[in-house]
């Protein structure tokens, strides 16, 4: 050994009775290896630092294998320009330097570096493509992703299992099903046999790609299971909106976790299964799982639908004391309880949880101005919108979502108008139908049903065709104003877009019944008869001390059924009492007078409320939701 590297490797020995120049070169090599892969299974720069100091006093600096795995130690421990300098100070690099360095980029998240490098590799093999390949699907870019493996295909370079688990995310993110079957047609034909991860990611991607039956075959198939796979046909099941097969699959599963809960109860909610969703939910608290913040949001999310906000509460308090001061406490759960307080009509609280936010992301923001507009008040959400921009935000379709419907709740016509033809020209973002559709209601409600027309026309005339959406709002607009003329055209044209909605037709009918056409009445509900459409029930929900109660016009099933319909003949007496001759007419149609009042007795679904609240002795005015198809 020389006498440079003796006092360099001396440093680093114990105190010995060996004499550093007894040491050989190889014995050199090996030690000053394994320091390094010390310094990486403990991410110690400083030792690394070290270590690099000492060899560059020597030759060993240029010894490919200590000189790549120094990069990827730089790399691994976050310091990319010192993994830039061992890489340019080797002069004699092979394909694991370039492969290493490349790796380095990746993990830096400087992807378009790492493509400019990856088209410099002379030498580029199949760890070079797995490389790029795993980090533009970790990064989100499954497009390039795919174009990338196609390149590779023409390269003839064999794909191995990490190119198998790269690409069937990508698939499974682009909803790529006919690529998905081509990769997997490819990995048969190749001989190469299906692990249990990829075997689990091919389940995941068929499920989420829609085609469960092959995700079935997969399963079936496997010689060995985990709980990923269980969970993921779980979940495969799910998507599907195949609950019982979800649920079978699940009651079969010989070990669970949280994952395995969380995919069935996310599952149910997705599916409108709420009431489900929060039994499964019980039962996994009542097993002593633990709930993730993916379970919570899911959970919230069901209490918001079903406006549960003592749940909700209940949630929130769990939350703050399960996950305060830890990571999984962030503003993805916070965002699911601005959203739940909001649907819940609770926005003193929905606001509270929002000012106090540490850091907002655009959900946030997205959550707030909505929930203010949905809730009518349109002014606040206007208000957080401008703070919103202030803040350097950028707004999305979304946003401006919940902007024009604040300006329709607002009546503010012209900022409506304004604040469409700023996300247009301001922020690039091209309008969709339910923006046309809320700028046409902002109109309807200021009476502006001409300009609204001249509107729908434009739209019409420029290629965008009017949607249900804009002609459900001119045609509600003309209930309230009681505009026959324009009622016919958007009925005409509501007719053709959705021929089964028996809504719109209900719609018509009282429109004519305002007015006192009961002819045209008549040949409506003759038009539903024949077509055998039927207006959709609405109902109204309601939650007194943490229990749900649910009411549907004609109802008859509540256990407080007698008591609930004696108070509600005495509100209906005082009802028709107080409403004139015009309003009486608008509400009860063409039916005779017997009928009127029997039909306004069964009406539970808008009188439920007072009744629940004088049956329940002490109990304050509860949460309500409506819901009207």
């Amino acid at each position: 050994m020389t006498k440079t590297l003796a006092v360099s490797f001396a440093g680093f020995l114990p105190e010995t009775t060996t004499s550093p120049m007894c040491i050989t070169a190889t014995d050199a090599i090996a030690f000053f290896l394994s320091q390094i892969e010390q310094c990486l299974a403990t991410k110690n720069l400083k030792l690394g630092h070290c270590l690099h100091a000492c060899l560059t006093k020597t030759a060993l600096t240029q010894h490919t294998l200590i000189a790549n795995r120094l990069i990827d130690l730089y790399s691994r421990c976050g310091s990319l320009p010192c993994a830039k300098s061992a890489f340019n100070d080797l002069r004699f690099k092979n394909d694991q330097s370039h492969n290493t360095m490349l790796a380095a980029y990746c993990r830096a998240g400087s992807l378009d570096v790492a493509y400019r490098f990856f088209d410099q590799i002379s030498g580029r093999n199949l760890v070079s493509y797995n490389t790029m390949i795993s980090s533009l699907t970790h990064h989100g870019h499954h497009e390039e992703a795919l174009d990338l493996f196609a390149q590779m295909r023409k390269d003839i370079i064999i794909m191995d299992k990490f190119t198998v688990v790269g690409i069937s995310v990508a698939c499974a993110s682009l909803l790529a099903l006919r690529c998905l079957r081509q990769l997997h047609a490819s990995v048969v034909v190749s001989g190469l046999e299906l692990n249990l991860i990829m075997s689990n990611v091919m389940i995941d991607a068929y499920g989420k790609c829609g085609d469960v039956d092959a995700s079935h075959c997969l399963f079936d198939r496997m010689k060995r299971r985990d709980v990923v796979s269980w969970t993921s046909m779980v979940r495969a099941y799910a998507s599907a909106c195949r609950l019982e097969e979800a649920r079978a699959v699940f009651a079969s599963m010989p070990e669970r976790n949280v994952v395995s809960w969380t995919a069935l109860i996310s599952g149910y909610e997705q599916n409108g299964e709420e009431e489900a969703a929060l039994e499964l939910f019980t039962q996994m608290m009542a097993e002593g799982v633990v709930p993730t913040p993916f379970t919570l949001v899911s959970i919230l999310s069901a209490c918001a639908s079903l406006g549960l906000i003592e749940r909700g509460k209940q949630l929130h308090g769990f939350t703050f004391r399960r996950f305060i001061g830890s990571d999984s406490f962030n503003v993805f759960i916070l965002n699911a309880l601005i959203d739940m307080y909001a649907k819940c009509g609770n926005m003193v609280s929905a606001s509270t949880v929002f000012d106090r936010m540490p850091e907002r992301d655009l959900v946030s923001w997205n959550s707030i101005v909505s929930g203010f507009a949905q809730n009518g008040h349109g002014k606040q959400s206007l208000d957080v919108f401008e703070r919103m921009v202030k803040a350097g935000v950028k707004p999305n379709h979304v946003t401006f979502l919940g902007v024009l419907s604040a300006c329709s709740h607002a009546g503010l016509a012209s900022e409506g108008c304004r604040m469409l033809s700023l996300m247009e020209k301001e922020y690039g973002i091209c309008p969709r139908a339910e923006h046309y559709g809320a700028l046409i209601d902002t109109l309807g409600r200021k009476r502006q049903l001409k300009e609204a027309m001249q509107f729908i026309e434009c739209l019409a005339s420029g290629g965008d065709l009017a949607s249900e959406g804009t002609w459900g709002a001119l045609l509600g607009a003309c209930r309230v104003h009681g505009n026959l003329e324009f009622a016919n055209i958007a009925a005409e044209s509501l007719f053709k877009l959705d021929p089964k909605n028996g809504a719109r037709y209900t719609m018509l009918s009282n429109i004519y019944a305002a007015a006192g056409l009961w002819d045209d009445v008549r040949r409506v509900r003759l038009l539903m008869k024949e077509k055998r459409l039927k207006k959709d029930p609405g109902y109204s929900c309601l939650e007194v001390r943490s229990a749900k109660h649910m009411f549907v016009a004609c109802d008859k099933s509540h256990y407080q059924t007698e008591e609930i319909y004696s108070l509600l003949a005495t509100l209906v007496d005082h009802m028709i009492d107080a409403r004139d001759s015009v309003e009486y007419k608008q509400s009860l149609g063409y039916l005779t007078t017997e009928q009127e009042v029997k039909q306004v007795k069964e009406e539970s679904d808008r009188s439920c409320h007072p009744c629940i609240i004088e049956l329940v002795p002490g109990v304050q005015p509860p949460t309500t939701t409506t819901t009207e198809s």
